[in-house]
């Protein structure tokens, strides 16, 4: 069976069934032996070239003003 035979049947799921379909195919993935070049349960650091130190911090300010303002 291929995508495009699959799909059909797939598209009327209710979104909750869709959400756990997503996971089950995930987590088959997440076991599966061939799954180059990713490795199973390893945490890769993914480097920014923009040096944002600042940005969290930035984030929870206008946050914390838009909450004050009734936004």
């Amino acid at each position: 069976m291929n995508l495009a035979d699959l799909l059909p049947a797939v598209r009327p799921l209710p979104a909750v069934d869709k959400l756990r379909l997503n996971r089950i195919l995930a987590e088959e993935l997440d076991t599966g032996e061939d799954i180059a070049p990713l490795v199973p349960h390893k945490v890769c650091q993914l480097p920014t070239p923009y040096p944002m130190f600042g940005a969290g911090r930035a984030l929870f300010r206008a946050m914390e003003l838009g909450k004050d303002s009734g936004e």
